[in-house]
């Protein structure tokens, strides 16, 4: 096979895992690259603090960071914790000729509030490593360290930029995780560019540990592919965003961000494909099941893990119909990105439920309302005479809205069941269902189903 590019991350190891130089080759692993490793300090750590710092003398790393570059190209490399000045020294000696981008982590406190830097490193951070710096990655309260101000605007933010940029970077990345903000703004800086906002919607988890670190290596590897900057920062924040969102506890404290998101998102697709399947011949097996659903095409949304957009969703490729014989006709195979209606309101759900996973279209008919409301099946119907002039009704444009509009102001989202489409010109009446998974989903409609069968024949 091709050759990886090789990303170096010079920085401390994490015990526990979740951040350091564990992180790092985690990140630079699930971003395609092959991590090699400089460990500048040994850490006893776990998810709630730093108990212990052994640092190898600054001989053996330096030892180290020649080892690696006598016998492999090294196509791009990071720094994280430096922790001493001697430390840095070393590092910045064989640094200063390399052939490969670099990004300078400057690396203070841990998560968990440890230091992570001796006080007397910090004039060696500024003076040996921001000059080699092809981006320099501080956080909020970094940037504050390094220049001696307050930040609690962007003109502060923008006032810092000019202090660390004349310090020799050649640009600059102020994070701005640490802001109290909805969304999270990144700003970008370089000699003869205006600053440039990176935004990122905030993530709502304890599982930060580890993020900066995780970002720098994301970044260091999109450089190392041959990246630009801008847009190697732009999928580094993505990659680290969406792990993020896929984080979990691994002990008491607060966890990482989950390294292989990408790669479990990527194994989940057979088997969300299997659930369409399974669906698809249940339904069509099913007598009687032509009452539940309208005669214009229907389909199913089955969600991958933390799907972003409906090219991540499959359905049907023709959908299904709904025939007078008391059947359901499956037309098509299982496809990402065939449901658009129905994937569009399941996605839009997620925003406010992001433990639903799937969801189908019903007909919207008299009797079947009836039965949701016996069945105990709450539906909230769309008011569309509020829809905004620019929401299209075409290509899932009415459900997202509809969906997301819905959920935001309903007292106690957790508890509806579906949205209501009461239809429109050349539109019939539909109901778009949702549950956390396949599985689910078919138990709400053997509900709906059996409140149905209770009617009278004449209902």
């Amino acid at each position: 096979m091709d050759r990886l590019p090789c990303i170096l991350t010079i920085a401390g190891s994490d015990s526990g895992g979740g951040a350091g130089i564990q992180a790092d080759l985690k990140a630079i692993t699930m971003l395609g690259g092959y991590g090699a490793s400089v460990i500048t300090a040994l850490t006893a750590q776990n998810t709630k603090a730093v108990t212990g710092i052994h640092a190898p003398s600054a001989k053996f790393v330096g030892q180290q960071l020649s080892t690696v570059l006598e016998d492999i190209t090294v196509d791009a490399a990071k720094t994280g914790m430096l922790f001493s000045a001697p430390i840095i020294e070393v590092i910045a000696s064989r640094l200063v000729d390399r052939n490969f981008p670099l990004v300078v982590d400057p690396v203070c406190v841990s998560t968990s509030g440890a230091k992570l830097l001796k006080d007397e490193a910090v004039e060696a951070m500024v003076e040996l490593m921001f000059p080699l710096a092809d981006v320099l990655t501080p956080n909020l309260p970094e940037a504050e360290l390094f220049t001696g101000m307050s930040i609690k605007s962007r003109e502060d933010v923008f006032a810092a930029a000019k202090i660390l940029m004349d310090m020799g970077p050649k640009s600059l990345l102020i994070k701005g995780g640490h802001a109290d903000s909805f969304a999270v703004t990144d700003w970008f800086f370089a000699s003869g560019l205006e600053p440039i906002p990176l935004m990122q919607h905030r993530v709502d988890t304890e599982c930060t540990h580890g993020t900066g670190c995780t970002l720098s290596a994301a970044i260091a590897t999109g450089l190392g592919q041959g990246l630009d900057p801008v847009a190697a920062i732009v999928r580094a924040q993505e990659y680290l965003n969406f792990a993020l969102r896929a984080g979990f506890r691994v002990g008491e404290g607060g966890g990482p961000p989950n390294h292989a998101a990408p790669w479990l998102k990527e194994r989940a697709r057979q088997g969300v494909m299997s659930q369409v399947d399974v669906f698809a011949r249940k339904l069509a097996a099913a007598e009687g099941a032509q009452k539940m659903f309208s005669r214009r095409r229907g389909n199913v949304a089955v969600a991958l893990p933390f799907a972003d957009n409906r090219a991540e969703v499959a359905g049907l490729s023709g959908g299904f119909f709904s025939m007078a014989n008391g059947r359901i006709a499956v037309v098509g195979y299982p496809e990402f990105g065939a449901s658009f209606r129905t994937a569009s309101a399941l996605l839009a759900a997620r925003r406010l439920r992001p433990e639903l996973g799937a969801a189908v279209v019903l007909s919207g008919q008299p009797t079947l309302v009836s039965a949701f409301e016996k069945a105990g099946v709450e539906i909230v119907w769309l008011d569309q005479g509020r829809k905004p002039d620019y929401i299209k009704v075409e290509d899932g444009g009415l459900e997202e809205w509809g969906a997301f509009e819905i959920l935001k102001e309903h007292a106690v989202p957790e508890t509806v069941d579906g949205m209501g489409d009461p239809g429109g010109i050349g539109r019939e009446p539909a109901v778009y269902v949702w549950a956390s998974d396949i599985d689910a989903l078919v138990i709400l409609l053997r509900k709906i189903a059996e409140s149905i069968s209770s009617f009278p024949e004449d209902e």
